[in-house]
């Protein structure tokens, strides 16, 4: 509504109430009624007229739908760009009030996480020497096991016709003892933790076990072969004077290279004078390697750094025929007992809610033959 319109509105609305001043009884004046409803008539038409033009002004003046469509998504874009470019600013850091996942508060809690109960174990090198020496069960706890000595016959002497027959060397005995001990372990668990844990806990516990007993047997082994003075064999004729010559023919066709991760790089970047390397696979073995020493192939068996360290750069070698090196004297197996109701020191699986798994085995290790193998070095020329 412009001025005009409502000068002319007011101008109605004061000459109607003029009118009816003349209609009421005591002030009854028909004429001027009549003649000031004639001017209010006059005064209708012509605000008709002022209003048909007034709205198609603004009509003309007044953008389309789809212009005002069209004018929204522009500055909609406008002020989206100029959102992006201010948050990109800032580091599109969520800003208080808004809901974000990055905040458990504001939906964090209501996005899933996948978490999973499932026991995964990392891939780990497990190598047991009880594959490579003697083992022999026994059902004592001590004993010895008798041997005829290793000595350089003579032969006979020659005699002559009537002559007098001398006496030969006889055979020399020794006997190699044993005695068991205990090695044990246990591991308490909470019978809440094997009660809600929807995964096997006992069978990681077992498998756990076992493994110690591994490890038990090997750190047996390898203490007994430290008895023996290390030599230092320098090279791979280190190694081939230790198969040749000190093991000689009664123990190289039988031998192997015991040595680790490091021993193995070592012999693995090892090549003869046309540039072949001496460590090849195994004939019908394609996952076991071997070392080329003259005619022979010797097995060479690899035991992961953690189990068989390097210690100041000297990489470890044992070579040699261990089953004539080394005993194994197993009494018993290892054996879990699993108690809920047994106290060990000061614990007391029944007060405590507990599952107590414990192991035992009995066993001894001795050194039988020391002529049988070679301990040496090799000293690493790596940083």
């Amino acid at each position: 509504m412009n001025k005009k319109m409502r000068e002319l509105l007011n101008a109605i609305n004061e000459k109607t109430i003029q009118a009816k001043f003349f209609m009421e009884e005591e002030n009854k004046d028909l004429d001027k009624a009549a003649a000031l409803l004639d001017e209010v008539e006059s005064l209708q038409k012509e605000y008709d007229t002022e209003e048909r033009l007034y709205n198609l002004s603004k009509k003309e003046n007044t953008p389309t739908d789809d212009q005002v469509k069209d004018l929204s998504n522009k500055e909609n874009e406008k002020t989206a760009i100029q959102k992006f470019a201010e948050d990109a600013r800032n580091g599109f850091v969520v800003k208080a009030g808004k809901m974000s996942e990055g905040v458990q508060a504001d939906g964090g809690y209501v996005v899933p996480e996948d978490i999973q109960t499932k026991i995964n174990e990392y891939k780990t090198a497990k190598a047991s020497l009880l594959d490579l020496v003697d083992v022999e069960k026994v059902s004592t706890n001590k004993g010895q096991r008798t041997y005829k000595k290793r000595s350089q016959q003579t032969g006979f002497t020659k005699v002559g016709e009537g002559g007098k027959i001398t006496a030969n060397s006889t055979p020399q005995f020794e006997r190699i003892s044993y005695e068991i001990a205990k090695y044990a372990g246990y591991l308490p668990v909470t019978n809440e933790l094997l009660a809600d844990s929807d995964q096997n806990i006992a069978n990681t516990i077992m498998e756990w076990l076992g493994d110690e007993s591994r490890v038990t047997a090997n750190k047996l082994i390898l203490e007994k072969i430290k008895t023996k003075q290390a030599t230092d064999l320098k090279n791979l004729d280190g190694i081939k004077k230790a198969l040749n010559v000190t093991l000689g023919q009664a123990f190289k066709p039988t031998s192997k290279i015991v040595t680790n991760d490091d021993g193995l790089q070592y012999l693995d970047t090892l090549k003869d004078t046309t540039g072949r390397y001496l460590l090849a696979p195994m004939p019908g073995e394609t996952m076991n390697m071997g070392l080329q020493v003259g005619p022979n192939i010797i097995p060479v068996f690899v035991v992961p750094n953690a189990d068989m360290p390097t210690d100041t750069k000297k990489i470890p070698f044992i070579i040699g025929d261990l089953k004539e090196a080394v005993k194994y004297w197993d009494r018993a197996l290892t054996t879990i007992t699993i108690s809920g109701v047994a106290s060990i020191g000061t614990l007391n699986a029944f007060e405590e809610d507990l599952t107590l798994y414990r192991a035992i085995e009995r066993e001894d290790v001795t050194l039988k033959d020391a002529d049988s193998f070679v301990r040496g070095f090799i000293t690493s020329t790596e940083a």
